[in-house]
């Protein structure tokens, strides 16, 4: 999207400026959203269940995880030219339709919360296991712990965007992620593979052993 939306903008001649404030808008909005729901995923696991998750919770959440990592895998992205992602058509269109009407940092940065939305069922599982996390942490490694997180979800956005905002050809991207989006769907869904197994084995397996004399 911020590449759709930096293309729309370059297209109508939106001068340098503008152009950084769309992207810094937009980027602004997903990293505003993503701590959102962070921190509101963390308070409603930490009222449920405190610092004691129960195994069951852990496993259901790495099982999402590795499921994703297939899904990722199998449906990121369409079959088809290009690097549109699997979601619905409509929500898609809208989308699409919401960058080319977009002119103000105002609007990018809703577009920037709306994308974040959008993508809720391939970030959840990651956000779920995050979270779990966190509520067994100090309040002040919480804190850093989310900050951390929005920054790396944030890493490629900041990419491209740093890229656009310096003079690089917005085709020159696009074409680098067309021709190696297959290698990042399968990194991609590599490392939530890597990591719900880690993950299960850590908090689950572990524990599990411990409780039964195991170590």
């Amino acid at each position: 999207m911020l590449t759709l939306l930096s293309g729309h903008a370059i297209g109508s001649k939106t001068k340098q400026t503008k152009l950084i404030r769309l992207t810094g808008g937009f980027s602004l909005g997903v990293a505003v959203m993503t701590l959102l729901l962070l921190t509101f995923t963390a308070f409603i696991l930490q009222h449920s269940f405190g610092n004691d998750v129960p195994l069951l919770v852990w496993a259901v959440s790495c099982g999402l995880l590795l499921g994703l990592g297939v899904a990722v895998w199998i449906f990121y992205y369409r079959r088809e030219r290009g690097t549109s992602l699997w979601l619905p058509r409509s929500l898609a269109h809208y989308l699409s339709d919401r960058t080319k009407a977009t002119k103000q940092g105002t609007e990018a940065f809703s577009l920037g919360l709306t994308s974040v939305i959008a993508e809720l069922l391939f970030i959840f599982a990651p956000i779920v296991i995050s979270a779990l996390v966190l509520i067994q942490l100090e309040p002040w490694l919480q804190l850093i712990g989310i900050a951390l997180y929005t920054i790396i979800s944030l890493l490629s956005l900041l990419i491209v965007g740093g890229l656009v905002g310096s003079g690089h050809k917005l085709s020159h991207i696009q074409k680098w992620r067309e021709d190696n989006k297959h290698f990042l769907q399968f990194a991609a869904g590599s490392g939530l593979l890597v990591l719900g197994f880690y993950v299960y084995v850590e908090q689950v397996i572990t524990a599990t052993a411990m409780a039964h004399g195991g170590f």
